[in-house]
């Protein structure tokens, strides 16, 4: 995978971009890959018109590590870049192992605790057990306050949001949501946004997975949700898609330098989306991947051209 440097013509791997953003850090933060000047992208919720950053950090697997320093060295750089490049929603679950514990740990070491958006989930069935693990994850988080809980996949919906709409009537829940990660749900998950007042709704959207652009964005925009794009890259399937493949050079018109960033601003520059979320424990991906938050996006022919030339491949 190669990007071409804009200043002498040459070709730069995708392991040399990651080497130069490591090298420069926080520094090249307002700056695209070229040394353009890049505004960071940030998006409205909704129903508060509160502005998120429009790349967020998803923990599934990446942040299941065990207690040592040692295991959770790399997840710490990551969340230490993350906050320090300007990146504030981080989606975590009960059910990605010890995530919620580390994000807990590691922000309050970081001193970060204050600069997240901190999205968890309840994920079990039954009254009682949804608030018993709701107060299993703040003590995990470290939080005596929630900024977003979702019901994860939709189990116990019912029952679970009920439970939140009192939480968050109390404070202690600050916006409340839906998740489910498959097409196979969109039916499900379109009834209830019609049906349930809303903060947020989570679902897969990418490049290569489309089907959310045809009832459940303009849904959501319509009904005033939030959208948090889970499985931006299809577990890694897009990469494997694009291995040895040139990035377009037309990509630069967008400050598009990598191809996650490449993936990312195509999830973006639809307008429905709040928030990408994005899941790695690898500091120089995140670095990548946060550029994706900056600089222009691609425009609806722009957009077109990109599933074309994907559809290629």
């Amino acid at each position: 995978m190669n990007n071409r440097n804009a200043k002498d013509g040459k070709l730069m791997t995708r392991r040399d971009l990651l080497v130069t953003l490591a090298g420069m850090g926080a520094g090249l933060v307002g700056r695209n890959a070229f040394g353009a000047p890049a505004a960071a992208i940030r998006r409205k919720i909704p129903r508060t018109g509160e502005r998120l950053p429009a790349v967020g950090l998803g923990t599934y697997d990446a942040f299941d590590v065990g207690p040592s320093g040692r295991a959770r060295a790399p997840v710490r750089e990551v969340l230490r870049l993350f906050v320090e490049m300007g990146g504030t929603v981080i989606d975590t679950s009960p059910m990605y192992g010890s995530a919620e514990r580390v994000i807990g740990d590691l922000a309050a070491d970081l001193g970060a605790q204050k600069s997240l958006f901190v999205a968890t989930k309840v994920w079990t069935r039954g009254r009682q057990a949804g608030i018993d693990q709701l107060e299993t994850s703040m003590k995990l988080l470290r939080s005596n306050r929630i900024d977003l809980m979702q019901v994860h996949n939709l189990v116990d919906w019912k029952t679970h949001l009920k439970t939140l709409r009192g939480w968050k009537e109390k404070k202690t829940i600050r916006y409340i949501g839906i998740t489910h990660y498959t097409e196979s749900a969109y039916d499900d998950l379109e009834r209830i946004m019609k049906a349930e007042e809303l903060d947020f709704v989570q679902l897969n959207y990418s490049i290569g997975a489309r089907e959310a652009e045809k009832r459940l964005l303009p849904l959501a925009a319509d009904r005033g949700i939030a959208v948090l794009a889970n499985r931006p890259f299809q577990k890694a399937a897009l990469f494997r898609r694009v291995r040895g493949i040139k990035l377009p050079s037309w990509a630069a018109d967008f400050d598009c330098s990598s191809w996650a960033q490449f993936f990312l601003k195509f999830i973006l520059s639809h307008r429905a989306v709040t928030c990408a979320i994005p899941a790695t424990s690898n500091p120089k991906h995140l670095m990548d991947n946060m550029h994706a938050g900056r600089g222009r996006l691609p425009d609806a022919k722009t957009r077109k051209k990109m599933v074309e030339f994907m559809g290629q491949l």
